[in-house]
């Protein structure tokens, strides 16, 4: 399954293609009619509809990017994988992502030109269900305004992909309503979808060179929108009495991808623990500059247990994620990252399960480490940029990459924990600052 991506696009795209093609025109305006039916979303306005060849697209593709974000959050969103380990240092993560999104997208919705467009490759047999996931997009947006609705979540980026799981995941699912209309089905009486679809699109990503060999991160996130997405919608519309309710998830979205993950909790109204990091400035080293300060998620933390742990390993622990928060600093003269990093986790007991396996997920990213020391709860050791730190307190756990004894102590005490345990550096006083950690929300 060529895996649809739904981005904001130029409004200046041609339609001569289109145009010229009465059949394409005629099937889209039937699937529009039939996906508001299903919907229960009226058709508030015309909707544009174009074909695009691949070179289209990938031009596309370049300007939609350069306007969704600029250099500095892309440049920042890169070092955050690089800090994590989810990518290798230097990786070309936007070049690579170009090259996987030409050959990936089968079609796409435009919000701000109000189009909507199909590539001009996809057989004239599939192309139906690729209008029905797209106009899908055209008829939430006409009703709820979708592309500010996702933004408006930012600069946290979980929640963001919270809300693009929802958008991508009611189109999949309304896809499927489509495809099983004339066997009177629907999503709320069948099984476990995610069954159904991730055969499918795992193996249509091996078949791509790109995909294939890229990284773990890259195809899960680009995979975790559809998959865990539409489980997420089927379970809500099974919760409630169908797409009669979708209003409902516009009016109170998700807030996590634990909820995405876990569609009790959403349905339950249950929210992570809100982590708050100390300000960090005048306590970090002067020459560390801030890059950014975001949130990983339920998602992005198994992300990083996987990458380093095992797949099995990483599905037990990340379900313990209660919250996190994190911050990312460059060296200004080495250009090294340097990684804060705090984290609730449920009970005390899944505190001192993270601690033994996020260990080992250290040492496992750093293979050239010396002076290592370990006691109950605390781990540290040493590498060519700086020192690791790993420290867990009741339900709360905190890593520092990158950093010297002092620097650690000193955010430790602004934390307000105790002193940690073994060899400790001179440290100038500091002025105690409030706790900021972890205040829950249940």
């Amino acid at each position: 399954m060529a895996i649809p991506v739904t981005t904001p696009a130029p409004a200046h795209a041609s339609q001569g293609a289109a145009a010229q093609n009465p059949e394409f025109l005629k099937a889209a305006d039937e699937v529009l009619q039939q996906m508001s039916v299903i919907l229960h979303l009226p058709i508030k306005q015309p909707l544009k509809k174009s074909l695009r060849s691949k070179q289209e697209i990938r031009a596309y593709l370049i300007q939609a990017d350069k306007e969704d974000k600029d250099d500095a959050q892309r440049y920042a969103d890169d070092k955050s994988l690089e800090a994590f380990g989810l990518i290798p240092k230097n990786f070309p993560l936007d070049s690579f992502m170009l090259d996987v999104l030409t050959e990936q997208v089968a079609g796409l919705y435009d919000p701000k030109a109000k189009e909507f467009y199909i590539a001009d490759w996809i057989p004239s047999d599939e192309q139906r269900d690729v209008m029905s996931h797209e106009l899908t997009h055209a008829l939430e947006d006409q009703s709820f305004d979708v592309d500010p609705w996702i933004k408006a979540a930012r600069p946290n980026d979980d929640a963001e992909l919270a809300r693009d799981s929802v958008s991508e995941g009611t189109a999949l699912a309304a896809m499927l309503d489509y495809s099983l209309r004339d066997q009177h089905l629907s999503v709320r009486e069948i099984g476990d979808v995610t069954a159904l679809i991730r055969p499918g699109a795992i193996e249509e990503m091996d078949k791509d060179s790109n995909l294939a060999k890229a990284p773990i991160v890259i195809r899960d996130s680009l995979l975790f929108p559809y998959l865990a997405g539409t489980s997420f919608s089927q379970q809500f519309l099974k919760a409630h009495t169908g797409w009669e309710d979708l209003h409902l998830l516009f009016e109170r979205p998700p807030v996590s991808t634990q909820q995405i993950i876990h569609p009790d909790f959403y349905l339950k109204n249950v929210g992570p623990a809100k982590v708050n990091l100390p300000k960090l400035k005048g306590i970090v080293p002067a020459d560390w500059k801030p890059l950014e300060e975001n949130v990983m998620g339920e998602f992005g933390v198994e992300e990083i247990l996987k990458q380093f742990l095992d797949p099995a390993r990483a599905a037990q622990l990340a379900p313990s994620w209660d919250g996190d928060r994190y911050a990312l600093f460059e060296d200004a003269k080495t250009k090294d990252t340097r990684l804060v990093f705090l984290l609730a986790l449920e009970t005390t007991d899944d505190a001192a399960r993270f601690f033994g396996q996020y260990s080992e997920a250290l040492e496992m990213k750093y293979s050239s480490r010396t002076q290592l020391y370990r006691r109950p709860n605390f781990f540290q050791f040493q590498t060519d940029t700086g020192g690791v730190f790993l420290r867990c307190v009741d339900l709360q756990c905190i890593t520092v990459e990158g950093a010297t004894r002092q620097t650690f102590d000193t955010i430790n005490r602004t934390i307000g924990w105790p002193p940690a345990p073994g060899p400790v550096e001179e440290t100038p006083s500091v002025a105690q600052i409030p706790n900021a950690a972890v205040h829950p929300a249940r």
